[in-house]
């Protein structure tokens, strides 16, 4: 098979094997730290599926989603959904593409893809300058020596003069430095726009390390600054003193005392370092209290395109959990992080981080209900989800200028709430026959593309839209003057409930449900017909929910998501 590299940890993990009455873990490797291969991935998902597993956690994705109706019906995708029809239910995660739109990697309707967040545990850092202002950065990072203030050196003021010093500024590789220049000093790193990662901060550390520097700062250039960088990068855990300043007033504090205290020459030589800090200890948490945002990292919506250049009626991301500055299991023999070997935890962040979450809290679910499908314990996590955090503000998303409102594209159904996902009142479920529906009306694919894929043809009544899949979300893509939407609940309430559907409207989509009332029984189910008319176009998706209030207390969600490309 091809080689593909895949994202996230270099792991594959499955729990909760059906043979048991108590949640346990079986763990296959599949990936290495260069990538690995296509039937590797699928081996381990066959052998997971036929040891048992009721959960398969999957921190890996591709390295890139192909465009077109081929995308659902690739050989991964295929064989997750024969596990889902085996009643495995698929968590996995998004990937780390944001917050560029339309990035993520996990995108098929039969998988629960996550979303990471941040929270409220940071490790900040400070740095202070000679001249005694102190500024906040991150990095986990040793300080330097208690009461010792050392020169800093900017990074195009300690290279061998050439036309190499341009390229020096962002210390990604040691050969352009004058190691007699830098040896004792902080080196100080830039960067002119968004391009900060982890892999930078590995090859700054390199850098600093091979030509002799005391340590690093890593500040925006003269004139770029940004409110925000790569939460990624505040819990990497450095083995020399490193900050990271992202903050505008830093990066203006820093040029102006930096070089109101460096004497140079006629020609722009550096005869004097005259500013210097000391950076101090980053190891400590603090936490804030804050709650939670939509990682700047973490991929976002909406889903790949079909053939028509539109994308699927399929909301992508599914839920949002807890993905920022998370404690980790790690192998002490593990290559993949040079700063970690022979540890046993490790601090990460990513959509990896956020998956096992989500896949934890689907473990208690299918222990409670042990009948649940794999899409009942979706809808459950979903109509669930909290919009709010504890203090009632909305959701925000984190983007390279700071924050703004988050959308299901962002987040979902909202942010993971383990409580209230154990007694979800309704729930909708699909089975395998319906996903064969939704492959039979993607735009594109045709009858024997999902003969060959799935070795079952195409049923001879068959659905309309991709959007009847019966989810517990409403994306349309394209509407067009109105459509009707078919949506089945089933109670697994344990009496009797009566339900109100109250309906907040998209922007320009006036929606109608039928019947907007209705008591339903336990274990019975209920079709509603959800109308959607297009009064305005908008050039842009919009956004509303349908909530299901009942009598007894429960509160079910359902995200809508709508693209007007014409109105009636």
């Amino acid at each position: 098979m091809k080689k593909s590299k895949f994202c996230n940890r270099a792991y594959l993990t499955c729990g909760i094997p059906r043979s048991v009455s108590f949640p346990s873990i079986a763990i296959y490797k599949a990936i290495y730290s260069f990538g690995g291969y296509m039937s590797d991935v699928v081996a381990a998902v066959d052998k997971a599926v036929e040891d048992g597993v009721d959960i398969l956690s999957l921190s890996i994705g591709p390295s890139a989603v192909p465009t077109g109706p081929a995308a659902f019906l690739n050989i991964l995708e295929m064989e997750l959904l024969f596990a889902v029809k085996a009643g495995v239910l698929v968590v996995q995660a998004v990937g780390n593409g944001g917050p560029t739109p339309s990035s993520v990697l996990s995108f098929s309707p039969w998988i629960t893809s996550v979303a990471a967040s941040t929270t409220d545990r940071k490790y900040n850092n400070s740095i202070v300058f000679g001249n005694g202002q102190v500024f906040t950065g991150t990095a986990l990072s040793l300080p330097t020596q208690e009461g010792l203030f050392l020169p800093l050196a900017a990074a195009e003021d300690v290279c061998n003069w050439n036309e190499t010093c341009i390229l020096a500024r962002n210390c990604q590789r040691p050969e352009p430095f004058n190691r007699s220049l830098i040896r004792g000093k902080l080196i100080v790193c830039t960067f002119s726009d968004f391009i900060f990662s982890p892999t930078s901060v590995d090859s700054i550390v390199s850098t600093a390390q091979k030509i002799g520097a005391a340590g690093f700062v890593v500040i925006m250039a003269r004139g770029r600054s940004s409110e925000f960088l790569n939460e990624t990068t505040s819990t990497l855990n450095l083995p020399l003193p490193g900050i990271v300043l992202s903050s505008r007033e830093a990066s203006e504090a820093f040029w102006d005392y930096y070089d109101s205290h460096t004497l140079r020459t006629k020609n722009e030589v550096v005869v004097n370092f005259g500013a210097c800090a000391r950076i101090l200890d980053g190891r400590h948490a603090v936490y804030t209290g804050k709650g939670p945002s939509v990682a700047s990292y973490s991929s976002r919506g909406p889903d790949v395109n079909n053939a028509l250049m539109q994308t699927a009626d399929v909301l992508k991301p599914n839920i949002l959990a807890p993905g920022t500055s998370i404690w980790s299991a790690w192998s002490p023999t593990s290559q993949s992080d040079q700063y970690n070997i022979g540890q046993d935890f490790a601090i990460l962040s990513g959509t990896s981080m956020a998956t096992p979450h989500v896949a934890g809290v689907a473990a208690l679910i299918k222990q409670k209900h042990r009948h649940w499908s794999p899409a009942m314990i979706t809808s459950a996590l979903m109509t669930s989800a909290m919009l709010t955090d504890r203090s009632g503000e909305l959701l925000s998303a984190q983007v390279r200028d700071g924050l703004i409102p988050a959308t299901p594209f962002d987040y979902g159904a909202g942010f993971i709430n383990p409580s209230h996902a154990l007694n979800p009142g309704l729930v909708f479920d699909a089975k395998f026959r319906q996903y064969i529906q939704f492959l039979c009306v993607v735009p594109g694919v045709d009858d024997e593309s999902v003969q060959r894929a799935v070795g079952i043809g195409c049923p001879t009544v068959r659905s309309d839209w991709c959007s009847d899949l019966n989810t517990a979300s409403i994306t349309v893509s394209n509407l067009v003057g109105s459509r009707q939407v078919i949506r089945k609940v089933t109670s697994v309430g344990s009496t009797e409930e009566r339900y109100q559907v109250v309906v907040r409207e998209p922007a320009g989509v006036a929606v109608t449900v039928n019947p907007q009332a209705f008591t339903i029984q336990p274990d019975s189910s209920m079709i509603l017909k959800i109308m959607l008319e297009g009064r305005e176009i908008a050039n842009d998706y919009t956004f509303g929910e349908l909530v299901f209030n009942g009598d007894k207390n429960h509160v079910v969600k359902v995200p809508l998501a709508i693209f007007v490309s014409s109105t009636l």
